[in-house]
């Protein structure tokens, strides 16, 4: 067994941080300072290890390290960075901290120290959230700290027991990642994104890596080649770019797939060619000019997907992201999606608030600081974190009522949502939307700019699903009040009604006052807002195997030729050969392809699976998804 060097690997990681400092052309006064930071840090944590058995010291290295190298502060907050929690573990206080390294730093680390208390309004988790939160009323940047601090926590999770993973990787998806998003921080963002889905799905995490890395390895040549002659026409246009064509995160596939409710043969767009231009100032161009230019060139290689071209450069997104997006035939017979974008651009993404958003982060701040004054006045002790995603995490969307009146609600809103902005009573007794003059489900997501009207019936009729649809902490509250469905329960588990866990599931436990265990699939935002909240509740083995003689129904939709008896064999193959309960059965034909939906009631995800082998099996379907 190999000894590992944990002095050289102290050392290593040290001089890493000091030489980054000196790259970043501080002034001598400010190397002196983190260097007089680092030495106090590897004092006072020298006697403390890691639960992986590292120095302790490597931990606030790291997280100095992603201050000064991935987020780009300054010297200030990489001494709050270095001493972020020597006052918290140690017995150093805040006033020494100023005496040696003044206010700022003091100050930073502060606000960014867990403050020890007997007792807690709600919990341990949610008080230390509204701290954090709160920092903002002193200074942004601990809030960055904060974030650097968690994204080294979770690149280092695997050294954890798995409940603690679960919680912490929970705690990221509902809190950390929307945050970073929010600040503009699209790197970090992402890799918090990924890191969480790994820890809260693993094996969901491992089969979609597992096939990103297929597909990137045996389609990498005919990317090559793809990319080729657009590299050519824009060297010989004299235009500096770089074309790179990357895999998209498992995260965001994975989030696809459930949002299209499809397999990941069937997702597009595994893979997104970036090109990257320096030059426009020397070619007398504007950048938007630029990459307009260049998108006339690429589109003039390759035929474009008619309606897939979209501009974020005149209006970026909420977050300040800008690029020009497209989708080009590849040459194996699929859409390439295309971003073009400067380098500017690009670094504007992945630095967010610190690169020329001035205004934009002022007026963030400022409509955060009025969102947790309202939460404060309202007096809440509950709910804080929900209240706090639903009126500010999420980019805000404007629609409109048949009047005209304009109603602020978060993206990816709801009707429900919209229903319940207008006034209780219409969400009760909501039956259907006309969006746009266009009659719709009341799930169906809101545009910006969309004209809205809610048909109610007077007898109020809430279905427990649409909790998972609903994002506003308005509507969610009442469809809860109004809902008097018990959880189904079976002997000391209960059973999540929104998620609806089956065997064979990824799940996760959660300890009720009562002694009972509630179960929830890991992907099911009530159990990530439990685990955010709550994670000391966690239970570490859930046994699904007495759910095995419950059955749960399953949505089926299949795509086939029109063949006589096809239906008929369908419906014999469900109920006869698999044995299985069928529901409704609906079916349309038009041109010859037969849409059949029917419903299917199974008892686990090998139900599911063997259903789906033997319909992909018949000669005439071409096209099958499921929906829970």
């Amino acid at each position: 067994m190999t000894m590992v060097d944990y002095d050289k690997m102290v050392a290593d990681a040290r001089d890493e941080l000091f030489d980054c400092v000196e790259k970043r052309r501080f002034c001598s006064e400010d190397i002196d300072l983190v260097h007089r930071a680092y030495a106090l840090a590897e004092e006072a944590h020298r006697p403390q290890r890691r639960k992986s058995g590292e120095p302790y010291i490597l931990h606030p290295i790291a997280v100095a390290m992603i201050v000064a190298n991935e987020i780009g502060l300054g010297a200030e907050p990489i001494c709050a960075a270095l001493l972020h929690d020597v006052v918290e573990d140690t017995d150093h206080t805040v006033k020494e901290l100023r005496e040696m390294f003044g206010e700022d730093v003091a100050t930073l680390v502060n606000v960014v120290t867990k403050k020890k208390k007997k007792h807690y309004e709600t919990s341990l988790q949610v008080d230390n959230y509204k701290q954090m939160l709160q920092s903002i009323h002193y200074d942004i940047r601990a809030l960055l700290i904060k974030l650097a601090d968690r994204l080294h926590n979770m690149r280092t999770l695997k050294s954890m027991l798995p409940h603690k993973q679960l919680k912490i990787a929970s705690e990221t998806d509902y809190f950390y990642a929307p945050l970073a998003n929010r600040l503009g921080l699209y790197k970090v963002k992402t890799e918090l994104e990924n890191l969480s889905f790994r820890y809260r799905q693993p094996n969901e995490y491992d089969e979609v890596k597992g096939y990103i890395t297929r597909y990137v390895e045996n389609h990498a040549a005919a990317a090559e080649a793809w990319m080729k002659p657009i590299r050519e026409v824009l060297e010989l246009r004299g235009i500096h770019a770089t074309v790179t064509c990357e895999p998209r995160s498992a995260y965001s596939i994975w989030a696809k797939m459930k949002e299209d409710q499809t397999s990941l043969s069937e997702v597009e767009h595994i893979r997104i060619v970036h090109i990257n231009y320096e030059n426009w100032k020397e070619l007398e161009m504007t950048e938007k000019e630029m990459a307009l230019f260049i998108y006339s060139l690429v589109t003039n290689l390759y035929s474009e997907k008619p309606g897939s071209m979209n501009s974020y450069l005149d209006v970026p997104k909420d977050n300040n992201y800008r690029s020009l997006h497209c989708k080009l035939m590849g040459n194996e017979g699929r859409w390439m999606e295309v971003h073009i974008a400067s380098t500017e651009m690009m670094e504007i993404s992945n630095h967010g608030c610190l690169i020329g958003r001035e205004r934009n982060v002022e007026r963030w701040i400022d409509n955060f600081r009025r969102v947790l004054k309202e939460l404060a006045d309202q007096g809440k002790s509950g709910g804080f974190m929900e209240d706090v995603r639903s009126t500010f995490y999420e980019d805000d969307i404007y629609v409109f009522t048949p009047k005209g009146k304009m109603v602020v609600l978060p993206k990816g809103a709801t009707a429900i949502d919209f229903a319940f902005e207008i006034h209780n009573k219409v969400g009760e007794q909501m039956k259907f939307a006309v969006i746009n003059d266009k009659l719709c489900s009341v799930k169906t997501k809101l545009q910006k700019g969309d004209r809205v009207r809610i048909g109610t019936d007077d007898t109020p009729s809430i279905d427990a699903s649409w909790l998972d649809y609903a994002i506003t902490y308005k509507a969610r509250v009442g469809i809860r009040r109004f809902l008097h469905k018990s959880p189904v329960k079976m002997g000391d588990l209960v059973l999540c009604p929104h998620c609806k866990p089956i065997s064979g599931d990824e799940v996760i436990g959660f300890r009720l006052p009562d002694g009972r265990i509630e179960v929830h699939q890991c992907h099911c935002r009530t159990a990530i807002s439990m685990a955010a909240e709550a994670g000391d509740s966690i239970q570490e083995k859930v046994d699904m195997r007495e759910f095995e003689q419950m059955a749960f129904p399953v949505q089926f939709h299949v795509e086939s030729v029109n063949k006589d008896q096809l239906l008929l064999t369908i419906v014999s193959l469900v109920s006869e050969k698999m044995g299985l309960s069928l529901g409704n059965l609906h079916s349309t034909i038009e041109d010859d392809i037969v849409s059949t939906d029917f419903e299917v009631y199974v008892h686990s995800h090998h139900d599911i699976s063997n259903l789906k082998d033997a319909l992909t099996a018949l000669p005439h379907v071409y096209g099958l998804r499921t929906t829970f």
